[in-house]
């Protein structure tokens, strides 16, 4: 009885098809899994007969290396019908597909990130599209200030030319995340804004329309540009090294008061003076200040008894020192060439 069994099954396995992968991994099981068909007639040879065993033993070998033999019969059927397909997506990522890597932006940004967040600032991230009442307006620019000309930006509406505080634009900073922050949240503050900025530049190797900024905010009981300086000279060794060197210049911004523009010591020449720094030993990294009290009242914040400071940064700025990129195009013209550079970062 059990080599007519045999018998048959080999019979069946001799006809066996399959249309998919799936498929033949079904007859895989039937057949040759512990649950399969000859697994269970490997139990049934327990009671066959001594001077039968030998016979039913080959028979039993000869069905599971048919079985075997099929199955990988099939299979490889399957992948040769496969290949000569016509129905091949040439739009298909070539193989083998290569692993990348993140942007220097990206790098830097997340360096610049990790800093400040060791420092207590958290993370605040506000629209990239915005009215102007929180671009420009709560942040002291009057409707006709000339300053406004220092950030010539994009208009998505002007629904009333009498009103600029109802135009809808791309903001021209991430200043804007410390508007919407100030109005929803009570002091103590102390946050970090990074995002994509836009403004209506000429592209050329030190501007274009769009960059990346990150700006900082704390506000809370007697802040003095003491604080200021010290978290600025810590956030510039932990980037650049601990021999950085830091300097502020007196400058104007319609948001702080005072004001200035903040200098490194050149990461290139150590200071002694190079092309790069015209010479000068010192490279432009940053704006800061201290908050102006008309912010801190258009955003429900006592001036009286609240001051903070504010300083802002753009990323491609700090990723070309950092990594001596002389042109900031090359940041956003995807060319693998240049961004298989900074794999190793």
């Amino acid at each position: 009885m059990l080599l007519d069994k045999i018998e048959e099954l080999l019979k069946e396995v001799s006809t066996l098809t399959a249309k998919s992968a799936d498929d033949v991994e079904q007859l895989r099981l039937r057949y040759l899994s512990k649950k399969g068909e000859i697994n269970a007639l490997m139990g049934e040879f327990r009671n066959v007969a001594a001077d039968q065993k030998k016979v039913v033993g080959m028979k039993i070998n000869e069905l599971k290396q048919s079985a075997q033999n099929k199955i990988n019969e099939l299979k490889d059927q399957l992948e040769t019908s496969e290949a000569q397909s016509d129905d091949i997506d040439l739009t298909r990522t070539a193989y083998p597909i290569n692993l990348g890597t993140r942007h220097p932006l990206t790098l830097v940004k997340n360096e610049i990130i990790d800093i400040f967040a060791r420092m207590g600032f958290t993370l605040y991230q506000g629209p990239e599209i915005d009215d102007d009442q929180h671009v420009f307006t709560m942040l002291n620019f009057a409707a006709d200030h000339p300053a406004r000309d220092m950030q010539d930006t994009f208009f998505i509406e002007r629904s009333n030319t009498m009103d600029v505080t109802k135009n809808v634009i791309l903001r021209s900073h991430t200043s804007n995340d410390e508007a919407h922050y100030m109005s929803t949240h009570e002091p103590p503050i102390r946050v970090l804004c990074p995002g994509r900025v836009y403004r209506n530049e000429a592209i050329s190797a030190r501007a274009h329309c769009f960059f990346h900024q990150v700006e900082g905010l704390y506000v809370d009981k007697n802040v003095s540009f003491t604080d200021l300086k010290q978290v600025l000279l810590t956030f510039a060794r932990e980037m650049f090294g601990a021999d950085t060197k830091i300097r502020l210049r007196p400058s104007y911004f319609p948001f702080t008061e005072p004001s200035a523009e903040m200098d490194i010591s050149c990461n290139i020449c150590g200071g002694e003076g190079c092309g790069f720094c015209k010479h000068t030993g010192w490279v432009e990294i940053l704006g800061c200040g201290m908050v102006d009290p008309h912010d801190l009242e258009a955003c429900g914040i006592d001036p009286n008894v609240y001051t903070g400071y504010a300083f802002g940064m753009g990323v491609e700025r700090i990723a070309n020192l950092k990594y001596r990129v002389s042109d900031l195009r090359l940041f956003s013209e995807n060319d693998t060439r240049f961004l298989r550079e900074f794999e190793g970062a």
